[in-house]
């Protein structure tokens, strides 16, 4: 029997990056979800074989759950990202869209949403991924 689960997400890190225009690699999936699913994400993630949990993250009213899994080719560890919606970046959640991407569609943080999340970490990348991204907006106005 075949099952389809619909959980409402939206992509962001790298995979948004590369749809704003700004491809980056990285070896893992960031995502943005309802704190109601979570627990379905975690169970599909499991069956992916994601079976490590990694710690769970708050930070400036950010929550990041974690899972990983060993790619048994590459033995490179890949982990699954998930920060969970609150009401600081509900606004992030609510401008996302939807992109198009080897045939399938998206959804995915906007560039805008994109930014206020790079903004909130402050990362030194993410600081180098905002100045690309509002150079993009700089070239075009």
């Amino acid at each position: 029997m075949h099952w389809t689960i619909k959980i409402d997400y939206a992509l962001r890190g790298a995979i948004a990056m590369a749809i704003h225009g700004r491809p980056r690699a990285t070896v893992d999936i960031d995502t943005l979800i309802l704190a109601e699913s979570l627990d379905r994400v975690l169970k599909i993630a499991e069956r992916l074989g994601y079976t490590i949990r990694g710690l769970d993250l708050e930070f400036n009213q950010i929550l990041i759950r974690r899972v990983s899994k060993i790619d048994p080719e590459t033995r490179f560890m890949l982990t699954l990202d998930m920060i969970l919606v609150t009401d600081a970046i509900r606004d992030v959640w609510e401008t996302r869209t939807k992109a198009r991407l080897e045939g399938g569609r998206l959804s995915v943080v906007s560039k805008e949403g994109l930014i206020t999340l790079k903004t909130i970490s402050g990362r030194p990348q993410d600081l180098a991924d905002i100045s690309a991204l509002k150079e993009d907006e700089d070239a075009t106005s």
